[in-house]
């Protein structure tokens, strides 16, 4: 995943991971890697690390089904292997998004022209 800022809200992170921001919250209680700080408002703001390591943690928990438990055994002896999995998946889903995109208009530019 790409990011651009110093600082995210549980809102933006919640949207990145189509996730309620209560599931976020209940992930901080599980994961002890997983500590944003908190604004002055103590507003909880994320940083690239924690968007790292919520990639690792989605991934296992939505994707390949671990318990919690699991994910945290799986995370204690593997971590660099997953997280580069999954910004490699990250990756090649935007890829996908973008050519199934460009597919579309594409095919409706192509609708558009009149046939000879």
């Amino acid at each position: 995943m790409e990011t651009k800022k110093l600082y995210y809200k549980i809102s933006e992170v919640a949207k990145m991971f189509d996730l309620n921001a209560s599931t976020i919250r209940f992930w901080e209680s599980e994961f002890d890697v997983l500590r944003p700080r908190k604004g002055n408002s103590g507003n909880r703001l994320y940083t690239e690390r924690d968007i790292r390591y919520l990639q690792v943690i989605y991934q296992l928990v939505k994707v390949k089904g671990y318990t919690l438990q699991g994910a945290k055994d799986a995370m204690k002896t593997k971590f660099d292997k997953l997280e580069e999995n999954a910004m490699m998946l990250r990756t090649l889903t935007h890829a996908k998004d973008f050519l199934t995109d460009l597919d579309s208009k594409l095919a409706a530019k192509q609708k558009s022209v009149p046939s000879k």
